[in-house]
Formats: C-alpha cells, sequence, structure tokens
C-alpha cells in the first residue's frame, strides 16, 4: 500500500484534507451524496476522471471509512459504493462549497460538461426556502431527484418521492438560474 501523504500538520483542516483533499475525491462524494453508484455510474458522471483514479480514489475513500462497498444483483455481481455515516458527514462541506461556488458558474463553457444531478446541491438552498419541512421532488429534463427538508436539514435522493409535498419541473436553463441567484424558484412552471 502507498503510504498517504499528509501535510503533517496538527491541525483538523490539514487532518480532513489528508482523507479528502486530493483531486477527484470530493466530487465523488458528490456523487454518492443521494444514493448508492455503480463504478461505470461514477465514471459515467465524472467526465475526465481516468479509470485508475476513480479505483484509487474509491479505494482510499473505503479505507478512510468514507464509503462503503457491497455486492448487489444476481449473484452479487455487481458492486455499488455508498457512502458511510462519515462520509455523509460531508454533506455540510458540499453545501458549503457549493453555496460558496454558485457565483462562479458564470457562462458555460463550451467545453464545460454538465449534468442535471449536480444542480441537487445548490437547488436544495432554494428548496428549503420555499417549503421550510416536507418532501420535494425536482425533475430537470429527463433526470429526477427528491429532497427531504426537515428542521435538521435537507438531503437529496434519486428518483422521485413516492408522495411529494411538492412536484417541480425546471429545464437546465431555470435550474442553472436559480443556482445562481437570478430566478426564484417560485417562478418556474410547477406541476
Amino acid at each position: 500500500m502507498v503510504p498517504r501523504r499528509s501535510y503533517d500538520h496538527f491541525c483538523a483542516v490539514s487532518r480532513a484534507l489528508d482523507v479528502v483533499g486530493d483531486r477527484w475525491t470530493l466530487l465523488v462524494v458528490r456523487e454518492l451524496s443521494s444514493g448508492p453508484r455503480r463504478y461505470s455510474d461514477l465514471f459515467a458522471d465524472l467526465p475526465g476522471i481516468s479509470t485508475d483514479v476513480l479505483a484509487a480514489r474509491l479505494k482510499d475513500l473505503e479505507r478512510d471509512g468514507i464509503l462503503t462497498r457491497r455486492r448487489v444483483g444476481p449473484r452479487a455481481a455487481t458492486a455499488v459504493y455508498e457512502l458511510t455515516e462519515s462520509g455523509l458527514g460531508l454533506r455540510p462541506v458540499l453545501d458549503a462549497l457549493s453555496a460558496w461556488g454558485a457565483p462562479l458558474l458564470g457562462e458555460r463553457g463550451p467545453t464545460d460538461a454538465v449534468r442535471a444531478h449536480w444542480f441537487a446541491l445548490p437547488l436544495g438552498r432554494a428548496v428549503a426556502e420555499l417549503i421550510p419541512e416536507g418532501i420535494v421532488t425536482v425533475h430537470i429534463g429527463e433526470t429526477t431527484f427528491h429532497y427531504v427538508v426537515t428542521g435538521a436539514g435537507i438531503s437529496h435522493h434519486d428518483g422521485p418521492a413516492e408522495d411529494p409535498d411538492l412536484e417541480l419541473h425546471l429545464d437546465l436553463a431555470a435550474a442553472t438560474e436559480v443556482v445562481m441567484g437570478t430566478r426564484s424558484l417560485a417562478e418556474p412552471a410547477q406541476r
């Protein structure tokens, strides 16, 4: 096993970055924040990552207790990765980075990859402002996810909720405007 690189600072931020500070690591966590994913799903939704880097990040995150791998399906032929309790504890970090980064989005460049579910984190703040407690399903084009908003916080999950309190339909442009703060979530068409 390759020894872990460390800042060798006796500092909580430094120690946290020793675990999650490598390139792509927090994006892998972002992908798993809404539920379990197969390796092939992670690879497809992280354009630009190499298979070697993805495999290394998954192995490191599993070793560090951030995620777990389990076998599913017929004869347990497929593995899925999912966040542990410790990994779920990174949600506030992702929320803070998302809030800080939203104003930096600017215009989408011609080579910028985009996935509708990448908007789940920053849209969560707007959803919580719209409905302070409840369940909300959001459709962005073909992508559907839902939020559970409670007094303790907000989480998002893959797919539609069974019985949502509210259902929102957005296109990518409207979702982008909401995330960037140039449009209210109450403005787009709702059903």
